[in-house]
């Protein structure tokens, strides 16, 4: 157990705490600022001060996990000078919760969002195209069927029907937008069981503010987000080297044809390779250093094929994929694209990649991973997944091996796309 006399609020000396009963420790530096510890882990940072009327009263900051300790100190020196001006903020937050309704509840969550206050993947701040994600969710959802629930009140039960009124479609809509053009909103199985999986996160977020004590999203069973394994088969493949050659016939843009093709050859996501710049590009060192990604800072390994793409490719400013008439902008027309170029697989019979997407190709890139017997660990190393710890130990140098991976599985890609054009040149 640290000194109480001088311990100092960090993350290395929160995480070493650990307590058979509620403890609360203190910070030295900065009066008022103080952790509480409790004997099942949970620690929460907080401000302990006197309101004007001498009382003692406790401000909740938030759980370490979800904000860092320097994220709180931060916020504790905000709460203290408010109270410095005479204000109880514990009080007014909790009138405020009491209130408060899931629309409230919303809207507070994302504000904190935004601040870089709730933590995502890789105990990081949540990503700008997440919180979007997330606005959307809440805003076409939840606050549509929950919305004026108060908070205290919801029960796993409302969680239940709110789950199984999504999925039936309750909430989906078809309109018209001004900014996008046209808004598509689905129900289903898989919309129903990521949202409530975000409800979840806002509901322990409305733990750690300190207006419930339990989550009632807690033991809902959810069912399957719906999200597919995709496996293309040789003749799929083919198809898909074909429909290239032909959208490069026809005068398809070549960022168009050369970001699919990158695509395939790499297992990146979409928005990896539209943003993708030169600067990030490693030919000699066989790999793309990613400065950011959904997981942050990722290094792919890249085989033989995928850079003999890349290195034909012009450059005319910051950007692999130039916008065609913006300067120094990425691409942004490859969603459209796409289906130009899927469109061309069709035959008399059927199109044999309809439904397929962009995102279809990173997980084809790994199914082929898997048939040439690379283990999970090794694909998930190729292709940047979050649970392959092992993507830190290659931020700077890549080991021969992956390297070696990456290219037997891009090149079995390159070949099955190739046999088409082949037979055609025979």
């Amino acid at each position: 157990m640290p000194k109480l006399s001088d311990f100092i609020i960090t993350k290395r000396s929160v995480e070493s705490l650990a307590c058979d009963k509620d403890v609360t420790y203190r910070d030295h530096r900065l009066r008022g600022f103080a952790v509480r510890v409790k004997p099942s882990g949970i620690k929460t940072y907080l401000v302990v001060y006197r309101n004007k009327d001498g009382r003692t009263r406790s401000y909740a900051l938030g759980q370490h996990g979800q904000i860092t300790a320097e994220q709180a100190r931060k916020e504790a020196d905000k709460v203290l000078s408010e109270v410095k001006s005479g204000g109880d903020p514990a009080q007014m937050k909790s009138d405020l919760l009491k209130a408060a309704t899931i629309k409230d509840l919303c809207e507070l969550y994302i504000q904190s969002a935004e601040k870089g206050l709730i933590l995502g993947k890789g105990n990081l701040p949540k990503k700008v195209s997440t919180i979007i994600e997330d606005k959307s969710r809440i805003a076409r959802h939840i606050v549509p069927l929950l919305g004026k629930r108060k908070v205290i009140d919801l029960r796993a039960s409302d969680i239940t029907k709110f789950q199984r009124d999504v999925a039936s479609g309750k909430t989906a809509l078809d309109e018209r937008t001004k900014s996008r053009g046209r808004a598509r909103v689905t129900g289903g199985a898989g919309v129903a069981s990521r949202t409530v999986g975000l409800l979840g996160g806002i509901m322990s977020y409305a733990i750690s503010e300190g207006l419930i004590e339990v989550n009632p999203c807690r033991g809902v069973k959810r069912p399957s987000d719906g999200k597919r394994q995709v496996r293309l088969s040789p003749e799929q493949y083919r198809a898909l080297g074909a429909a290239l050659s032909l959208a490069e016939a026809n005068g398809e843009p070549w960022q168009s044809v050369a970001a699919i093709r990158l695509l395939a050859l790499t297992g990146c996501r979409l928005g990896e390779v539209t943003w993708l710049k030169w600067a990030e590009v490693d030919l000699s060192g066989h790999a793309l250093r990613l400065s950011d990604s959904k997981t942050g800072k990722s290094v792919r390994p890249i085989g033989g094929a995928a850079l003999k793409v890349l290195a034909e490719l012009p450059r005319s400013c910051d950007y692999v994929f130039p916008a065609t008439r913006l300067s120094n902008a990425p691409y942004g027309s490859l969603p459209k694209a796409w289906g130009r170029v899927i469109a061309l697989t069709k035959n008399e019979e059927a199109n044999p990649l309809e439904g397929l997407t962009p995102h279809g190709l990173r997980h084809a890139f790994a199914s082929v991973g898997g048939d040439l017997g690379l283990s999970e660990i090794t694909i998930a190393a190729l292709i940047g997944h979050s649970s392959a710890s092992v993507t830190g130990r290659y931020i700077h140098a890549l080991d021969s091996a992956l390297i070696a991976m990456a290219d037997k599985v891009c090149q079995e890609i390159e070949t099955q796309m190739k046999v088409f054009r082949d037979a055609q040149n025979n």
